[in-house]
């Protein structure tokens, strides 16, 4: 991994900081970093108010899409609330069929199937809606760039509001309204918002026209978390907000069918990393394995003993999930090696048999082991479906959009898009994406980076430090877990290997009579480096290990160099 210490903070800065919160300069530095230079900014970092959310009206046809909603309300339209089969689309169907049901029995849900249906809004979508006379379809985390669809259902007699917050094309579909704050004429002053984060915004809007406020929207917000932590999108300002208070809820009082899920892993207190890694894969499963309706019924279900029937179904999806991504991953690999293609720039690999619901989280492992932009293909009916990742630095989204001849259809982020496209054009797309991507990448990116904040001493490791860390925290893209490196530590001579297959790494580390234990989780290979009481220089963040009672701080190795 290339080790890179951020630039230090200016020192005047820092110092003042320090001195307005009586921290230690480690803190204040840590904070100047984050953009938070003075008392009032450290105040609204550590104290989220959700006092401090926009105005929902600020972002463009919010008003319009408003008018719209009452307008159906008032008159007993038939609503449908359509969103994609991710975390993100399912949360998002989940907070606004919610919400409307409180106002009308005339809402109903629509969840694409990800097989039979693909990505996005659907002509079968449509053609449900208007069979069942619906005139008004609310699309969420989908949409912006649905133009012949939202045509199509324009002659249909359907109008539509989109809530997205993916990038638009040049052209906007004809909608009553499209909430998406990444609009170039939307002023709203985040840009970061999931889709889950739109939808609340409208259900902010639609709520305050009834004279609540964002206070009174508190049983909607453990939706919105699981969404910010799933989508990954920067946990910062609003998002930051909307995540904190959103994970009080889940730890407090939870919807029944995200408690159903906590019953199962059996965790007093979540975080948004178990949000990302054990809730949000269980809400996903039921898109990937079977169709996102599943989710959908367990997060609206109020009846605890029925949400932990449907939560025991998704685990049963969850584990099948695990089985698919492992096997899969495998044959990928093998396939790279058995085509030569290790010493490519990119992956891009396909067979017919893999599972479509899988194939992004196999394309993530991929980009774990040859750390490159990798594309994993299916077939998807007669066309080929793919996930894309990317590596820290790299847009994938541009890559692929310099491809768009040989490609059907795409859309996505910077570092995950999917697209479909002709077999016949595989072969010419997978070179054209090898030349894209070598003669726009910046070969040292094709190396892992770990990001230090800055270098620490073992002397300053203290619990007050880790408490008031602790409190920087939802941690996530924009407010990351804070890196230290230490240099010339020794090994007090008892690190070994554990695990099953001895994998990680666990020491003592040693320095200015200070010793804190570490575990390196796939470290075990550097062994060598830490014993006979060699010098060696760590990199870790630092969190509690609870044993048998009893809670120690220690240290969680990402490297360790010579």
């Amino acid at each position: 991994m290339r080790w890179t210490l951020k630039p230090k903070p200016d020192l005047k800065t820092v110092a003042a900081l320090q001195k307005a919160l009586q921290v230690d300069t480690s803190v204040a530095a840590l904070l100047v970093q984050r953009g938070i230079e003075s008392y009032e900014d450290a105040k609204t970092f550590f104290r989220p108010s959700l006092d401090d959310l926009h105005d929902p009206f600020l972002m463009k046809d919010m008003d319009k899409a408003v008018d719209r909603i009452e307008t159906a309300l008032a008159n007993n339209e038939n609503i449908l609330v359509y969103g994609d089969y991710d975390v993100d689309g399912t949360t998002s169907v989940a907070l606004m069929s919610s919400y409307l049901e409180t106002k009308s029995d005339r809402i109903a849900t629509y969840i694409p199937d990800r097989y039979d249906e693909g990505y996005g809004v659907s002509y079968k979508g449509i053609d449900f809606a208007h069979d069942n006379e619906f005139s008004l379809i609310i699309a969420l985390d989908c949409g912006v760039k649905a133009i012949e669809k939202v045509d199509y259902a324009s002659e249909k007699g359907i109008d539509f509001i989109i809530c997205d917050h993916h990038r638009p094309g040049k052209q906007l579909p004809k909608a009553i309204a499209i909430l998406d704050p990444k609009r170039d004429d939307c002023d709203y002053p985040y840009k970061e918002l999931c889709g889950c984060g739109v939808g609340f915004k409208l259900v902010q809007a639609l709520a305050s026209k009834d004279g609540k406020t964002v206070q009174d929207l508190g049983e909607y917000l453990d939706l919105v978390a699981t969404a910010i932590g799933a989508d990954i999108v920067p946990i910062t300002q609003e998002n930051r907000a909307l995540a904190y208070f959103g994970l009080q809820v889940i730890n407090t009082n939870p919807r029944p069918g995200i408690k159903a899920i906590i019953e199962q892993i059996k965790k007093s207190e979540l975080t948004i990393t178990d949000v990302v890694f054990i809730v949000a894969p269980r809400i996903n499963a039921a898109g990937r394995m079977k169709h996102g309706n599943y989710a959908v019924t367990l997060l609206t279900e109020m009846d605890l003993t029925l949400a932990k029937t449907y939560a025991k179904e998704i685990d049963e999806f969850n584990l099948n999930r695990r089985e698919a991504d492992k096997r899969i991953t495998k044959e990928a690999l093998d396939q790279i090696i058995e085509q030569n293609e290790e010493d490519r720039l990119t992956t891009v690999v396909y067979h017919e048999s893999w599972h479509k619901g899988v194939i992004g989280i196999v394309a993530s492992r991929l980009t774990e082991t040859y750390y490159r932009p990798t594309l994993v293909f299916t077939k998807s009916g007669d066309k080929l479906a793919a996930s894309a990742r990317s590596v820290k630095g790299f847009d994938v989204y541009n890559a692929l959009q310099a491809c768009s001849e040989h490609i059907e259809q795409f859309g996505g982020h910077k570092y995950a898009a999917g697209l479909t496209l002709k077999e016949e054009n595989y072969e010419a797309f997978k070179q054209a994406f090898e030349d894209e991507v070598s003669n726009t990448i910046d070969r040292s990116l094709l190396t892992p980076e770990i990001t230090i904040d800055v270098q620490l001493e073992l002397t300053e490791i203290t619990p007050k430090f880790y408490r008031i860390i602790h409190q920087f925290g939802p941690f996530g893209p924009g407010n990351m877990t804070p890196i230290f490196m230490t240099q010339n530590v020794k090994d007090t001579g008892y690190g070994k290997c554990v695990g099953e297959d001895e994998s990680h790494l666990r020491l003592t580390a040693e320095k200015d009579n200070i010793k804190i234990t570490g575990i390196g989780f796939n470290l075990g290979d550097k062994l060598d480096l830490i014993q006979h009481r060699k010098d060696f220089d760590i990199v870790y963040s630092i969190d509690e290990n609870h044993w048998k009672g009893n809670v120690s701080l220690q240290l969680k190795l990402r490297d360790i160099k010579a």
